[in-house]
């Protein structure tokens, strides 16, 4: 019988992604991480269309490995970025990502995403990305990190 034994990056590379999860579901009040992870994945590939792709590869090296990994997932870089200039448009986009019959809206799942991103990224890669974004979706961010 062979054994496998965990690699300690791999280990370390779930736990950060659980904690991030555990975060989202924290701050959208969510008590299954299904939904915590539909939330993320679907504001996070928002998020990327909308950015250059530059910027998109920028803060995307700055993310943990496996969030980095599903902030990439699918990504084509054809029509990038996106022209979503309102909030409406914006998160029209991330209700797209999201499964049906979410229980929440597409923006309060941004919202919330885009406050948890706050916390756990470098406050001045946070500002970078949001000085890409129309000045109308950056109201989609914690006003303490529109400061920045």
């Amino acid at each position: 019988m062979e054994r496998y034994m965990s690699h300690p990056t791999f280990d370390h590379t779930l736990q950060e992604g659980n904690l991030w999860l555990k975060a989202v579901a924290g701050e959208l009040h969510m008590d299954e991480m299904r939904h915590a992870y539909s939330a993320l994945r679907a504001t996070l590939h928002a998020l990327r269309d909308r950015l250059p792709p530059e910027r998109a590869v920028h803060f995307g090296a700055q993310l943990p490995m496996l969030i980095r990994g599903l902030f990439f997932e699918g990504w084509r870089l054809a029509g990038k970025p996106t022209g979503e200039r309102s909030i409406d448009s914006f998160c029209e986009h991330v209700g797209h990502e999201l499964p049906p019959h979410f229980p929440m809206d597409a923006q309060t799942v941004a919202r919330g995403v885009f406050a948890t991103l706050a916390t756990r990224v470098d406050a001045g890669e946070i500002g970078k990305v949001i000085d890409h974004l129309p000045v109308p979706l950056r109201a989609l961010w914690p006003e303490v990190a529109r400061r920045i």
